[in-house]
C-alpha cells in the first residue's frame, strides 16, 4: 500500500506532490484501488478536500520547474461524497495544460464529470484506467465505464510557471508518464497494477 501523508507538514503552503513511475508508456490498462481517510492538512486549498487522483500522458518531472504547480498531463480525478447527500462523481477527467475531444467536439472546461456514483470517505473504490495512445480513454469505476474521450493534446490553462521550451500547443499526448497524486488530503492506494497493451 502507498500512504500519502502529511505528519511532517505544517502549514501545507501549496505543496502539491506526484510520485511518478520511471518511465513513460502509451498503450495500457492501469488498475488500483483507492480510499480517501484522514482530515484535510491545514492550509490545503479547499477544493482539494476528499480529492486527488492519477496524472498520466504527462511531461518528464525532470522537465518540471520547482515553481510550476501541476504536470502538463491529463487527471483521472477521484474524489469522495462530502456527506451532504449530493451526488460527487469520481473518475473525473481534469486538464491541467491539456485538451481533450469529447462527444465529438472539443471539450473546453478543465474537469469534466463522470456517470459514476458517489463513493463516501473510507470506502476502497477499484479505479480502472485504459488509455490508448491518442485515440480513445477509458475511465471505469467498480467495473462500470463511467467516462470515455480521445485526442488529447497539449494546450489549455491551469498549468502554469511551466518551461516553456516544453510548450508546444496543438501537440497530440501519444505517451507520458503516470503520477499519484498529492493533493493535501490523506489518501491511499493498493494493488496497483499495469499491463501494457499492443
Amino acid at each position: 500500500m502507498i500512504k500519502v501523508r502529511y505528519d511532517q507538514y505544517n502549514e501545507f503552503q501549496d505543496q502539491f506532490g506526484h510520485l511518478y513511475y520511471k518511465t513513460p508508456f502509451s498503450d495500457y490498462h492501469l488498475k488500483l484501488e483507492y480510499r480517501f481517510s484522514g482530515e484535510l492538512q491545514k492550509g490545503a486549498p479547499s477544493y482539494t478536500l476528499l480529492n486527488s487522483g492519477v496524472m498520466f500522458h504527462s511531461q518528464d518531472p525532470r522537465t518540471m520547474p520547482k515553481e510550476q504547480d501541476w504536470p502538463i498531463s491529463i487527471e483521472m480525478q477521484f474524489l469522495a461524497g462530502l456527506g451532504d447527500g449530493k451526488p460527487r462523481s469520481t473518475g473525473n477527467m481534469c486538464s491541467p495544460g491539456t485538451e481533450i475531444v469529447y462527444l465529438g467536439k472539443q471539450y473546453d472546461g478543465h474537469c469534466l464529470n463522470s456517470t459514476s456514483k458517489t463513493y463516501g470517505k473510507d470506502e476502497w473504490v477499484k479505479a480502472e484506467l485504459i488509455v490508448r495512445h491518442d485515440s480513445l480513454i477509458t475511465h471505469i469505476i467498480n467495473g462500470d465505464t463511467v467516462l470515455q474521450y480521445s485526442k488529447p493534446t497539449m494546450g489549455g490553462g491551469v498549468a502554469n510557471r511551466f518551461d516553456p521550451a516544453v510548450w508546444q500547443p496543438g501537440k497530440p499526448l501519444t505517451s507520458g508518464y503516470i503520477a499519484l497524486q498529492s493533493e493535501g488530503q490523506p489518501i491511499e492506494f493498493r494493488n496497483i497494477y499495469l499491463k501494457k497493451l499492443n
